[in-house]
Parts: structure tokens; C-alpha cells; sequence
């Protein structure tokens, strides 16, 4: 037990017993005094009730009086002042606040009005600055991400001024330029659609449809670059009927597909299988045998501009968002996705969706 503590309680309860009574008395003295000089006495009710009231007046009062005493004042402002200052430094941007002054001995009381507030200050600051934090990283990462296809686009096209340029050069630096641009644009419209997702702005209307259906036709859409490679496509679908946003899962599949392409070497094999669970659940399953990643990598492989290999993933193209979109667009269907990778030995993506 915390005995000074106990006794400021025990001495505060005093206090104001004590000024209930010197209130109700005084209001007794002046109502008898007040009748007594009219000549008249109402019922004892009415008596009572005038007390009562005019008791609680002038306890009101005192408070109001006491409140404007300049130690009590003080005592008010310094009680105050850290949380003020605390609240003018987060609206300034600064989220590094400090409210150790709460800690001491006489704060630490966890029923204290004061506690709540500022527990709940020291919470707000924490998550408003790993907020912060991550709307910085994200802008350092769009700026560096948007930065390397202009520098492309600037040098190829300020060496295209050069006159002594072969057609063959200038047609190469040209496609490098297109390249460039498509890359940009994709970016651009990735991040678009990344924070369309998180915002919930974009609509999200379910209908039935033939999941197996729609694999088979974006696997015959892709043909073109899965053939090109001689890749070897093996698939097992069951007939299976979900209820889900057809254009959002279309993302979800063509993203992984097209992953599973771009790292799979000439004549590796792909290999698509859908089927449902005896609980109902609905398991997708995209397994390849290209290059792999570590386990390093798959712990990041959600994160927006997350990539495994800088060098490697500039020969593959990318933008580091393509993940991030599939696992949003998952979890707005409830859903759950799975990565196991090893390298050397290929990746296979589990998506589950109820």
C-alpha cells in the first residue's frame, strides 16, 4: 500500500465532506434567518428543498473560488502543460514526444483521470509516427522506382540527338525509350490501383462465376509468352463455383502467372491446379520450377517495392508491386495466400479463398 497516497485520498474526502457541511450549514443559518425576518415558514419539504439547492450553490461557489486561487491554478497548469505541448508537437509533425513527467510518483496512479489521457497520447503518437514513417519510406521508394526509367528515358533520348547514330542504334535506343515508358506508366498505374484498393474506393460487387473457367482463359491469354519459352504448362482443374469480384481475382492470377513466366527458364514446367476442399474451402495453387527465392526474400515478398534480387529483377522487369496488389485483393475476399520458395528448385503460390 502506497500510504501518503492513501492519506491525500482519506484528507480529499475530508475536504469535502467538510465543505458540504460548511455549505449546508450556511444555507441552514441564512434560510432560518430569512424566514425569521418575513414572518413566514414554509412546509418542512420546501424547506428542505431550498437548502438543498441553495447547499449546492454555494458548494458550487466555493469550488469556482478555490479554482481561481494562483497555487491551485499552478498546480493546474502544470498538470496540464505537458499534455498541451505533447498535443501542439504532433500537430507540428513530431510524433517524438515526451510525457515522462506523468512517471513520477505522484502520476502513477492508473485510476488517475490523467493516466487515460495519456496512455492514449503516448498510443496515438506511437502509430501517427510508424504512420509517418512508412508514407516517408513509401515516397523514397516511388521517387527512387520513378527515378531509374527517366534517367533511362533522358540519356537515350538526349544520345538520340546525335547524328552519326546508325538506323540500328537509333531503332534500339528508341525501343529502349518505349520500354522505359511502358515501365513507367505500368508503375504508375500499379500505385493507382494499390491505393484504390486500400482506400476501399474502388467498387466491389461479387457475382457467381466458373473459377476454372477463368484460369483456363487467362492461361490461353498468356500463351504467347509461356510458349514462347517452351515451358511445359501442366493443369488440374476441378469444376468449381465461387462468388468473388471476377476483374479483381483476374489481377490476382495474371500477377502470379505471369511470375511464375518471368522466373521460370526455357523449358521449366508450370504447373496450375484448382480443387475444392471437403470444408468447402477453395485452393488455387501456382507451382513452378524457376529460380526460387530465399527465405529472407519471402518474408519481404508483400511489401511494396520489395525485391529479392536488384540485379536480377532489373533483367526481369518489375516494379516490386505486383505482390502487394494480390495480397490486398486476397484479403478483401477474406481469402489467405501462402509462398514456399527454394532456391534453385522453383516457387509454389497457395491462394485459399472460402
Amino acid at each position: 500500500m502506497n500510504l501518503p497516497k492513501t492519506i491525500k485520498r482519506i484528507f480529499g474526502f475530508l475536504a469535502i465532506i467538510l465543505s458540504l457541511l460548511l455549505c449546508w450549514s450556511c444555507s441552514y443559518w441564512f434560510t432560518s434567518w430569512l424566514f425569521a425576518e418575513i414572518q413566514y415558514t414554509p412546509s418542512e419539504y420546501a424547506i428542505q428543498l431550498i437548502n438543498s439547492i441553495l447547499g449546492f450553490f454555494l458548494f458550487g461557489l466555493c469550488m469556482f473560488f478555490i479554482t481561481k486561487i494562483k497555487w491551485v491554478q499552478d498546480h493546474q497548469v502544470k498538470m496540464i502543460h505537458p499534455i498541451i505541448h505533447a498535443m501542439k508537437m504532433m500537430a507540428e509533425g513530431n510524433f517524438n514526444i515526451d510525457l515522462s513527467f506523468y512517471d513520477q510518483e505522484q502520476f502513477q496512479d492508473r485510476n488517475h483521470p490523467y493516466s487515460y489521457i495519456v496512455e492514449n497520447i503516448n498510443n496515438m503518437a506511437s502509430k501517427l509516427g510508424a504512420m509517418e514513417e512508412m508514407r516517408q519510406e513509401f515516397i523514397s521508394n516511388v521517387s527512387h522506382e520513378i527515378q531509374s526509367p527517366l534517367t533511362s528515358i533522358n540519356g537515350f533520348a538526349h544520345a538520340l540527338k546525335n547524328d552519326e547514330l546508325s538506323p540500328n542504334e537509333r531503332k534500339r535506343y528508341l525501343e529502349i525509350i518505349e520500354m522505359e515508358s511502358t515501365r513507367l506508366s505500368k508503375l504508375s498505374e500499379n500505385l493507382l490501383k494499390l491505393t484504390s484498393l486500400e482506400s476501399d474506393q474502388l467498387g466491389f460487387d461479387q457475382q457467381t462465376y466458373r473459377l476454372d473457367h477463368q484460369l483456363r482463359r487467362i492461361i490461353l491469354a498468356n500463351e504467347p509468352q509461356w510458349a514462347e519459352k517452351e515451358i511445359q504448362m501442366d493443369i488440374y482443374l476441378e469444376h468449381i463455383t465461387i462468388t468473388a469480384n471476377e476483374d479483381l481475382l483476374d489481377q490476382v492470377w495474371i500477377n502470379l502467372l505471369h511470375n511464375s513466366i518471368k522466373f521460370t527458364p526455357r523449358n521449366g514446367t508450370i504447373t496450375i491446379e484448382a480443387r475444392k476442399k471437403a470444408d468447402h474451402d477453395l485452393i488455387v495453387k501456382i507451382k513452378d520450377t524457376g529460380i526460387g527465392m530465399n527465405q529472407e526474400a519471402l518474408i519481404h515478398i508483400f511489401e511494396r517495392f520489395y525485391k529479392a534480387d536488384q540485379s536480377r529483377t532489373r533483367h526481369f522487369g518489375g516494379s516490386g508491386l505486383g505482390l502487394p496488389i494480390v495480397k490486398k485483393i486476397i484479403d478483401l475476399h477474406k481469402g489467405a495466400i501462402q509462398v514456399q520458395s527454394e532456391l534453385g528448385k522453383g516457387t509454389e503460390v497457395t491462394v485459399k479463398l472460402n
